[in-house]
């Protein structure tokens, strides 16, 4: 950070120098320049060198030198990961205002070239201080020590000056960029709706409803916040409770018992899953996240594995072109393979099996000695550890399953001719399982009449959906991926609070 000959080099900068120099374009909106815009030219910055630009940023660290005489800020604004170094003399400004971690500074200099030896490519000589932001350093939580990503996630509102959330903020922004371009560029329309909805397809509502009763939801806060969250392994004990009480209504229905004993294991099963949906504050749940959720006309199934092959496939693309920066940092922070798995992902065409070859996939593993926390056998819904084996053992790619069991699919998924299957797909990736869920739509009203019927849901709430089978309908398809967990898969990071910019979940609804 500098080098001794750096005051001489200070006094050398003439009134002359500066008055000549030209200025860096200012942001367009803003009076500053972003430090993007000089330290991410190809050139590093060197280019800009002998040009005025006034600065906006935070100190990462700052230090004073050569007796106090001036001070070295490293500053960065967000735009990018790196940061810019600044040098300020003392007769500029007074150094202890401007060292601390966390200080906001602007300031106006000069473009220099580093002394050789140095790893920047360019450093700004500060003229003036335009503006300075204090912070008190005995009381700033944010230390330029390293942080646990458990420790910021109580400080969300200060977090993203972290170098970490700061380059999971600007994935998780080009992400969201990339998915506009592409479904721009298929044609698509981007509808906004509703957050609210009577309708429960797939039982989110067991976990989270949406209530007026204040003072009840008050009262469930203090409970929360006197008993925590349980651990995994409470959860995963409930879970596998759930599938014990599964087996015993798939037995009893094998068994072709009474009515009265099957809905008694039925309602069994029932608070089970209960008790799951209460403890499901595990590292991928969350009470409010982000699907990207595309609907295609006129498509059936193959359609759409096509079209959700080709958009993982842009978006991981996406993040080497456009992000490569902050995919760096969190391969050497985090995950050593996420660029190879971005690599992988965007290159390798997705292995596609049905969901019943998939089953013999994993059987045939556990005879040859394979040892799985979940049974295998026809008819579950599989689990991460059964999707990461097809991804990451068997297949080592990508995989799309297809023809899901009806049983353990939504209403609305067209059935195959076998009566048995539904045209469902997941995509599975390596490090997270599941990314896309989706299906073929069922659009044959007497069919989709017969599977509410079927699954004891009363058709009276969706008269909305029935009437689209009932006036000009047409094969249909979609799908929907979860965006944290993409995030999660892009960067390698393990917590899906982590990618999220304030994350709500149960007891934690911050700002």
């Amino acid at each position: 950070m500098g080098d001794p000959t750096a005051a001489q080099e200070l006094s050398d900068l003439s009134l002359n120098d500066a008055a000549s120099a030209s200025h860096v374009p200012n942001a367009e909106f803003s009076d500053r320049v972003p430090i993007r815009s000089i330290i991410s030219r190809t050139d590093g910055g060197s280019g800009l060198a002998g040009q005025k630009a006034r600065i906006g940023g935070w100190v990462k660290t700052g230090r004073k030198a050569d007796k106090d005489a001036f001070a070295f800020l490293e500053l960065n604004d967000g735009t990018c990961a790196g940061n810019l170094q600044v040098i300020v003399e003392a007769s500029v400004y007074e150094l202890g205002e401007l060292v601390s971690t966390g200080t906001c500074v602007v300031v106006d200099g000069l473009l220099k070239i580093p002394p050789s030896g140095t790893r920047q490519r360019v450093e700004l000589r500060a003229q003036k201080v335009i503006h300075v932001g204090p912070v008190d350093p005995s009381k700033y939580p944010l230390p330029k020590t390293k942080l646990s990503l458990e420790f910021l996630r109580d400080f969300v509102h200060l977090r993203s000056r972290t170098n970490t959330i700061s380059a999971v903020a600007r994935i998780r922004n080009a992400l969201a960029f990339a998915t506009h371009t592409f479904f721009n560029k298929h044609g698509f329309l981007y509808v906004h709706t509703p957050i609210i909805t009577t309708s429960d397809c797939e039982g989110a509502g067991e976990m989270f409803q949406v209530t007026t009763l204040f003072s009840e939801a008050d009262k469930l806060e203090k409970e929360l916040i006197q008993n925590p969250p349980p651990t995994e392994e409470d959860v995963e004990a409930a879970k596998l409770l759930v599938k014990e009480k599964g087996d015993i209504v798939s037995q009893l229905k094998s068994a072709k018992a009474s009515k009265q004993e099957i809905g008694a294991a039925v309602n069994e099963l029932k608070k089970a899953k209960d008790n799951v949906s209460k403890n499901s504050h595990t590292s991928r749940h969350l009470a409010e996240f982000w699907m990207v959720e595309p609907e295609i006309a006129f498509a059936d199934l193959k359609d759409n594995m096509n079209c959700a092959e080709a958009y993982v496939k842009f978006l991981c693309q996406w993040l080497l072109d456009n992000c490569l920066e902050d995919m760096k940092f969190m391969a050497d922070k985090f995950d050593k393979s996420c660029i190879d798995r971005l690599k992988l992902v965007a290159s390798t065409p997705f292995v596609r099996v049905s969901y019943t070859e998939a089953v013999e996939i994993l059987v045939e593993a556990v005879n040859g000695g394979k040892k799985f926390e979940n049974e295998v056998k026809w008819g579950i819904d599989l689990a991460s550890e059964h999707e990461r084996y097809l991804t990451e053992v068997k297949f080592q790619k990508p995989v799309i399953v297809y023809n899901y069991p009806k049983d353990i699919k939504a209403f609305y998924m067209r059935l195959n001719d076998d009566s048995k299957t539904v045209a469902a797909m997941d995509v599975l990736v390596p490090k997270v399982g599941e990314l896309i869920g989706g299906s073929q739509r069922e659009e044959r009203l007497d069919v989709i009449q017969q599977r509410l019927n079927d699954i004891g849901l009363p058709p009276e709430p969706y008269e909305w959906y029935l009437d689209l089978r009932r006036y000009g309908t047409m094969k249909h398809a979609g799908f929907g991926l979860g965006f944290e967990r993409m995030i999660l898969f892009a960067t390698g990071l393990e917590n899906i609070r982590d990618v999220i910019p304030f994350p709500r979940y149960p007891g934690r609804a911050d700002l």
